[in-house]
C-alpha cells in the first residue's frame, strides 16, 4: 500500500539532495538526468529513479549508489520526517539521525520544500468509489500532551477494491 507513497517521497529526497549538492559545488555541474534501479523495501519492489550530476561527484546519503535494498528503518524515518506539522529542528534531528550528519536549514527547507507537495498529492489521490471488503482497527497508545498522559488511537483503515488490491 505504502510502496508508491516510499517512491515518490524517496525521488523527493533524492533530488532535494543532489540540488543541495549542486547549490555547495564550487565547480560548474548540473543535473544529467537520473538513473533506474529496482529497489527491495518490505512494503514492495519498485523502480527508483536516482538522479545524476554531470561530474559525477554526487553520493546520495538516502539511497548510497550500490543499494539494492531499502530497510524498514529507512521507511519509517522518510514517513515520520515528512509528516505534516514537524518543525524544523524536527526534521533537522530526523535527518541527523537517518545520515549521521547535521544538515542547515536551507537543506531542510529544500528537502520539505520538495516532499511536502508530493505527500499532500498522494493524501488527496481519488479513491475507488466501491470497496467491498474494508478493515478498521485501532491501536491505543498513552500519549504525553499538555503535561498529562492522555489515550488516543491510532486508527488503520485498510480496504480491498474490486480488483483485489489492497
Amino acid at each position: 500500500i505504502l510502496t508508491p507513497l516510499i517512491k515518490q517521497l524517496t525521488e523527493a529526497a533524492l533530488s532535494a539532495e543532489l540540488d543541495s549538492h549542486l547549490a555547495s559545488d564550487v565547480e560548474a555541474n548540473r543535473k544529467n538526468g537520473s538513473g533506474k534501479k529496482t529497489i527491495k523495501a518490505p512494503t514492495g519492489t519498485f523502480e527508483l529513479a536516482t538522479p545524476r550530476d554531470r561530474n559525477g561527484t554526487f553520493e546520495p546519503q538516502l539511497v548510497k549508489k550500490h543499494q539494492t535494498t531499502l530497510s524498514d528503518e529507512i521507511e519509517r524515518k522518510i514517513i515520520r520526517l515528512f509528516a505534516l506539522g514537524m518543525s524544523y529542528q524536527d526534521i533537522g534531528r530526523e535527518i541527523e539521525d537517518l545520515y549521521a550528519f547535521s544538515v542547515s536549514t536551507a537543506t531542510i527547507s529544500a528537502i520539505t520544500d520538495k516532499v511536502i507537495p508530493e505527500l499532500k498529492q498522494w493524501q488527496q489521490r481519488p479513491l475507488e468509489k466501491v470497496y467491498p471488503f474494508v478493515w478498521l482497527d485501532a491501536i491505543h497508545y498513552k500519549v504525553r500532551e499538555d503535561g498529562r498522559y492522555q489515550n488516543k488511537a491510532v486508527y488503520t483503515v485498510l480496504a480491498l477494491n474490486l480488483e483485489g488490491k489492497k
